[in-house]
């Protein structure tokens, strides 16, 4: 028999956890819509995916014209995809974080972080005007320094985002500890302006919101070609067709949608896990009062959360590319992955030895090679698309819906003006060459964790503004 990866402690740890995402094993998850079959009838505007980017676009479509007759098709279950898989961190980053918004787009950080606010703060008053519970809530996030080399890369950090305006506040070892203790943590930073949420009763609060507004929503409909026909697009769906004026396409990391998709975005496995509720005495023990948000200042760095029912969700660091590009539903189990995790977890909280984990899942993040969005038209302007969050979607997602619908009605706007909007990142270069490229980064961004040094591989791609990010 072969060997097990998994340690002793980890295997304990993971005995009898459920090989499905938590947000979503729930007994109040919705029941399917009804999948649309047959030839339907025209719309104006079809969104393909119903995740948070295609759920946000129906929403501001119907919002900004009221007329307007829009339907949404979901290849499998609300919440299936990343929607429904990620850890809840609601950051307003429109560049996944403010050192990547300098070194792509200097002369206009200061627009996209004022567009971010604007954005976060849209986010927020939907979630009241439709009343949206999920959760969403305002602690804040620590980044902190697991290892010596880190606590510069915290405190330059700091020192970057202090200089920007950002009310962030630094923290020796002995006050990241005061809040959350565990004797890895070396430095802090706290920014107190991210949020948390449920990710599951998001997508189905929006859901339903749309609904409201007349949105018509079909899941297991799955878009299988374009045509142009006249105006518009003939879509063909897997059990029938509907011709759209319009069409806006949201699919996270799925790429066969668009062909081009594969040039831009990077299908990669991040993997999550969530502990049973912690007792008052482990609780205790830990501290974590303030219910912050907790990651790493690694480049495979961790994520982590209290959830309102005190379990401890914990996930990232290991994120794997599966030759070429696979996805498949057979690739979210992973005792290395998991194992890895939950060995790391109890590094972090060794005062939690004998916790167990109730799920273990993974979900495929979208990335591309600058961490942004990939935004553009096809088929003559009848569509537009907003794929390549990279894992820092939840929020951002609705200001590329925004972005999407101002693309596909031909809109001249502050948003389509935009450099990120304008140019696409830089494409990953073709099999096999991809997969030995990520394979190259991987360890080298692995072995900068352990020495604090940037090798001449690492070097080379940030001249060209080239990257892979958990």
């Amino acid at each position: 028999m072969p060997v097990s990866p998994l340690s002793p402690r980890a295997a304990a740890a993971l005995d009898g956890a459920r090989t499905v995402p938590f947000w979503t094993d729930r007994p109040e998850r919705p029941d399917p819509r009804a999948p649309l079959t047959g030839a339907a009838a025209r719309t104006d505007l079809l969104v393909v995916g119903a995740g948070f980017t295609g759920l946000w676009a129906a929403i501001q479509a119907k919002e900004a014209d009221p007329s307007r007759d829009v339907v949404v098709v979901e290849a499998d279950r609300l919440g299936d995809g990343a929607s429904g898989r990620n850890g809840g961190f609601v950051d307003a980053s429109l560049t996944h974080g403010l050192a990547q918004g300098l070194a792509c787009w200097p002369t206009e950080t200061s627009t996209l972080e004022r567009l971010a606010d604007e954005n976060m703060a849209g986010l927020e008053r939907s979630l009241t005007a439709y009343g949206v519970d999920a959760d969403f809530h305002r602690p804040g996030e620590l980044t902190l320094a697991l290892s010596a080399h880190q606590v510069p890369t915290v405190h330059e950090a700091f020192e970057l985002h202090r200089a920007h305006g950002a009310p962030v506040e630094l923290l020796d070892a002995a006050q990241a500890r005061a809040r959350v203790d565990s004797p890895r943590y070396l430095a802090g930073m706290f920014d107190p302006g991210v949020a948390l949420v449920d990710p599951a009763r998001l997508v189905w609060g929006l859901a339903r919101a749309a609904e409201s507004l007349g949105v018509r929503l079909h899941e297991h409909t799955r878009a299988t070609g374009f045509e142009v026909e006249g105006p518009g697009v003939r879509v063909r769906l897997d059990r029938g067709s509907i011709h759209a004026r319009r069409v806006v396409i949201g699919t996270n990391a799925a790429q066969g949608v668009l062909r081009r998709f594969s040039a831009w975005v990077l299908p990669v496995y991040d993997h999550v896990l969530m502990t049973e509720p912690l007792s008052p005495a482990q609780l205790d023990a830990v501290g974590w009062r303030g219910r912050e948000g907790l990651t790493d200042a690694g480049n495979q760095f961790h994520y982590y959360r209290r959830t309102l029912d005190d379990r401890v969700l914990f996930g990232g660091y290991d994120a794997n590319y599966h030759f070429p590009g696979r996805i498949d539903p057979a690739l979210e189990q992973s005792d290395a992955s998991h194992g890895l995790l939950a060995d790391h977890f109890l590094d972090i909280f060794p005062q939690l030895e004998g916790i167990r984990f109730t799920h273990r899942w993974a979900g495929v993040i979208d990335t591309t090679s600058r961490f942004t969005p990939v935004f553009g038209t096809a088929l003559g302007g009848r569509m537009a698309y907003a794929v390549g969050y990279t894992g820092l979607g939840v929020a951002s997602t609705r200001f590329g819906a925004a972005v999407a619908l101002d693309l596909v009605d031909g809109l001249d706007t502050e948003r389509t003006r935009l450099e990120m909007v304008r140019r696409k990142p830089i494409p990953f270069p073709p099999e096999p060459i991809r997969y030995a490229a990520v394979r190259a980064t991987r360890s080298s961004l692995a072995a900068e964790d352990r020495t604090g040094r940037r090798n001449l591989w690492l070097k080379a791609l940030d001249r060209i503004g080239v990257g892979f990010d958990s």
